[in-house]
């Protein structure tokens, strides 16, 4: 696909993430950019198909548009802008008082995502990324990654839709319109390996870091966990159970991380302790 080359000066930088910014087209607020940092060319082109194949299983997502480049060679994606959208997190920051109500309509969200059943010729198998994860990862031992390897082929297989990165902050909503956004990940497998991302982001990560991505404390992220938890497990699911359960696929990102920040993480890997003992 040919991108389509915009110029800047048409648009108003809105905010910024781990992989570039977002803008909103100065003469139609309703289109937004996606602008990936220099030298991301592929990644852009891969998101938006996939948010294209994701959009028509009729998964709440903004609608997506064209693949652009700018003048100074960054790539990126046009989508549909929802207008007044909020994410869970940023609501979950801005009112703790009403922690309890977001974390469980992002768990209802969830389980919605996770009772649709996808054609798996068409999406990637968690397991096959978590496999190419772990063959190319040169932290681990022969041993290890053997180890890693049989838990991950031990779980249960599903045909179960997953986002991929299910995180507060890529679950939006106005009104009551809900939406996923950054769907770059999604694939299909057992729903576990996508609440264990949920339960990363809520209790495994460091205060500074859910206080620098989330905007709260450390302490309204496990609240926001325990919420999500009993909403999508059971209220009758204690929830040390729960999390004895969900710890290793939470640490099994730790190949995700490691992949990106080239070095290994132990606070991560800690929660691998049951798989690699």
């Amino acid at each position: 696909m040919d991108a389509i080359r915009i110029s800047l000066d048409d648009y108003i930088l809105t905010g910024g993430g781990a992989n570039g910014e977002s803008y909103d087209l100065r003469s139609d607020p309703s289109v937004m950019l996606k602008l990936y940092f220099p030298g991301k060319i592929t990644q852009p082109l891969d998101e938006l198909m996939m948010a294209r194949k994701v959009y028509a299983l009729g998964i709440p997502t903004p609608e997506p548009g064209d693949y652009v480049v700018t003048e100074d060679g960054r790539y990126g994606i046009r989508f549909r802008r929802i207008a007044g959208k909020k994410s869970y997190s940023r609501a979950t920051a801005d009112n703790p008082s009403e922690v309890g109500r977001y974390a469980s309509e992002f768990a209802s969200m969830s389980l919605a995502l996770h009772a649709t059943m996808v054609d798996t010729s068409e999406f990637l198998s968690v397991k096959d990324k978590y496999f190419g994860l772990l063959e190319e990862n040169p932290f681990f031992t022969t041993a290890e990654k053997d180890r890693l390897g049989r838990f991950i082929s031990d779980t249960p297989d599903s045909a179960a839709a997953l986002h991929g990165d299910l995180q507060y902050s890529n679950a939006i909503f106005v009104g009551n319109e809900r939406y996923f956004i950054d769907l770059g990940d999604f694939g299909y497998g057992n729903p576990i390996f996508d609440t264990a991302m949920v339960y990363l982001t809520g209790r495994l990560s460091c205060e500074e870091f859910i206080k620098e991505t989330y905007h709260m404390s450390k302490a309204l992220s496990g609240r926001f966990w325990e919420e999500f938890a009993r909403a999508y497990f059971g209220s009758d699911r204690p929830l040390r159970d729960i999390e004895e359960q969900i710890a290793p696929y939470a640490g099994l990102k730790t190949l995700i991380i490691e992949r990106d920040t080239r070095c290994p993480m132990p606070e991560f890997r800690a929660a691998l302790k049951s798989v690699l003992q």
